[in-house]
This record gives C-alpha cells, structure tokens and sequence, in this order.
C-alpha cells in the first residue's frame, strides 16, 4: 500500500468513518473504495478530492505533498493561536498556489 493508501486509512480510523460511511459521503461505491484501499485499483483524483473533503483533510495532507511539509515550517502560534488550526488554514492556501504555479498561472492574475 502506498504513503496515500496509508494515509486515507489512517485518517478514516483517527475519524472513526467506515468505509461504508464512505462511500455515503463520496459517491464512490463501497467495492471501489475496498478495491483502491486493498491497491487492486489505481485512486483517480477526483476521487481522492471527494475521499479527502470526506475525512475533513486535504489532498497535500493526504498524498504527503512538499506543500505539507512546508506548512509544518511555516505555522507559528502567536497571541494564543491555535497552531492546527493555523496549520489547516495556511495548507489550504498554499495548496491553492501550489496548483496555480503547475497550472502556469503567473501571479497577480
């Protein structure tokens, strides 16, 4: 199983969602998400856009992007912050440019 497979499954225990629960929350049906967790089927990035909006993470913290690793970096708590919260918010953004720098938008477009 890859580092996204085990990625997902962990996320799906710490959130305590089955993979029936799943499948209610994607779309997917319950065999194809039994079948990309075993590795028999190769996870589409649709499908790993709905599996991630499911869990409540994104898609860096999923795939263990350089993005990710970068927020863990740049996340400071000041003034009592709350630092995940932090962290969570800085990903989504980051994620954002990070799309936009392969799409080849240049910046203030």
């Amino acid at each position: 199983m890859d580092s996204t497979l085990n990625a997902i499954s962990t996320a799906l225990h710490t959130s305590g969602i089955s993979q029936r629960q799943l499948a209610e929350k994607t779309g997917i049906s319950q065999p194809t998400i039994s079948r990309i967790m075993s590795g028999e089927r190769p996870l589409k990035m649709p499908e790993l856009i709905l599996i991630a909006d499911a869990i409540g993470c994104s898609t860096t913290q999923l795939t263990g992007s350089a993005v990710a690793q970068r927020v863990r970096c740049a996340a400071r708590s000041t003034n009592g912050s709350n630092v995940d919260a932090l962290k969570s918010r800085l990903l989504h953004f980051m994620e954002i440019d990070a799309m936009l720098d392969e799409l080849g938008v240049p910046e203030g477009q």
